[in-house]
């Protein structure tokens, strides 16, 4: 849904306990990942399991056998109250009443006592009752990211999706009436043509419900999800580069003639609402990750944990390490990760920090309109944002070019 880890996962298989010789930074953001979900949706390749009950007490049991792991540990340090804190799924809302509150005592009062502390839940919109926004309320969580995704009834039965169409109009009003002032709504774009649904309608039911902050997804096709196996097939065709580009188009208008600050490629935000966790990645800042699946960074080191929840819950039940994997990136790699995060995100990269002879790819851009040059800083336009990943590689390719010929 909304949390949105940056980089590709390395083929690495194994881990070290020792610790680079230097790590940046303390960390002051954590992701949990609560994995459990009623049916896994068509196109989903998260690390999710199917548990219509959610596994509340085998959750926290497992989060904080993890957690006591990673103190011991002492590879990320958290001298200071966390500024965000994310759970993510999966779908925690299916975790019960009490998971937040339980939550709380496992990472314990001073690291949630920032007076400024993010702390965002997802939910799908038929498991966000009233009670779990209430009791969600009083633990302490202050945003609330809801899956809508569509409000198109084919749509969703075709997506595995739960709710109604008038599902997520209840769930912001469940919000509202426990206090939270703050709620992001996923939408997704690029749906296959033959579901006939309605963009520009979606797009104003999505404005209807006076959310502080949208996120939007283009379908992707994952091999290993349904989806991908119908498409390999030939069962299923997704949208034509065309119409994901239009839809793409069309929504960005939309929010932002409505008064969105289109502040990253898929987020758009009332001023002042951006989503803070978000942008600790997109910034290169460490953060942890809790949980099966989970990812953290402290560069240079990036690491992951076992995706498999039994193979997860298993280990650290017994004291063994959650970590699949990790990687020590290299400057190369740093380089190309700054390029890509920076360009993603509205406040773009240095024109200082792009040497002379790469000047003449940048110049392309601005001539293609894909960029503009503003406060000493290269940022991609709407059009530039459709080509994010080309046009981070060509950038990359062309400072690397310069180094290479010093």
């Amino acid at each position: 849904m909304d949390e949105v880890p940056p980089a590709t996962r390395s083929k690495c298989g194994t881990h070290s306990r020792e610790a680079p010789s230097s790590l940046d930074g303390a960390t002051s953001s954590v992701y949990v990942h609560a994995p459990f979900c009623v049916r896994r949706c068509f196109y989903c390749d998260f690390a999710v399991t199917v548990d219509r009950e959610g596994g509340h007490d085998a959750w926290l049991r497992a989060i904080s056998m993890e957690w006591d792991q990673i103190r011991r540990e002492e590879l990320f340090s958290f001298p200071e109250p966390l500024e965000t804190l994310y759970v993510g799924g999966g779908t925690p809302s299916l975790l019960g009443t009490g998971a937040m509150d339980g939550l709380a005592s496992v990472l314990g009062s001073r690291l949630l006592s920032h007076p400024f502390l993010e702390w965002t839940a997802e939910a799908n919109p038929e498991s966000f009752t009233p009670g779990i926004a209430r009791a969600w309320r009083e633990a302490g969580v202050n945003r609330v990211s809801l899956g809508v995704q569509s409000f198109h009834e084919p749509s969703l039965r075709w997506m595995g999706r739960l709710h109604g169409s008038a599902g997520a109009a209840e769930a912001v009003r469940n919000a509202r009436r426990a206090g939270f002032g703050n709620v992001n709504a996923d939408l997704i774009f690029g749906l296959p043509g033959r579901l006939a649904r309605d963009w520009d309608d979606d797009l104003e039911r999505l404005l209807d419900l006076g959310v502080e902050h949208m996120s939007l997804y283009g379908l992707t096709v994952e091999p290993r999800t349904p989806l991908g196996r119908a498409v390999a097939d030939g069962r299923e065709r997704v949208a034509s580069e065309g119409r994901y580009r239009d839809e793409y188009r069309a929504a960005v208008e939309r929010l932002t003639g409505a008064g969105y600050l289109h502040y990253e490629v898929s987020s758009f935000a009332i001023p002042g609402r951006e989503s803070r966790h978000n942008e600790v990645y997109w910034s290169g800042r460490p953060y942890l990750g809790l949980g099966n699946g989970a990812h953290s960074f402290r560069k240079p080191l990036r690491r992951w944990n076992l995706r498999d929840w039994k193979e997860y819950s298993t280990s650290v039940a017994k004291g063994d390490s959650a970590i699949a994997g990790h990687e020590l990136l290299k400057r190369a790699e740093l380089r190309l990760e700054r390029i890509w995060l920076g360009l993603r995100a509205r406040r773009g990269v240095s024109l200082a920090s792009i040497p002379a002879r790469a000047a003449a790819v940048t110049e392309r851009w601005m001539r293609k309109d894909w960029a503009r040059a503003e406060a000493g800083r290269l940022r991609l336009t709407v059009e530039g944002w459709l080509l994010l990943d080309a046009l981070a590689i060509e950038l990359d390719e062309a400072v690397t070019n310069r180094r290479n010929g010093e």
